[in-house]
């Protein structure tokens, strides 16, 4: 994995919806679930959507807490 995913998770808003420019590490886990469940959109929204899944989903949201950090 590229470590600058991760970084781009800690700075990627969400471009459209209800969470709109709400930044994808900060996504709630049942809207994750929701988009694994209808499909990911394509591009990079739907690699960062899906990555994001996969870090909750499998309990690793600490991995982002550094990088959440020193964001602000």
């Amino acid at each position: 994995m590229d470590p600058k995913i991760l970084i781009e998770l800690t700075k990627f808003k969400m471009p459209f919806g209800k969470y709109k420019d709400r930044v994808i590490c900060d996504l709630p886990s049942y809207y994750l679930e929701w988009f694994h469940g209808q499909g990911f959109p394509p591009g990079k929204l739907g690699m960062l959507l899906s990555t994001m899944y996969e870090i909750k989903i499998n309990g690793l949201d600490y991995l982002l807490e550094p990088i959440k950090a020193n964001r602000l």
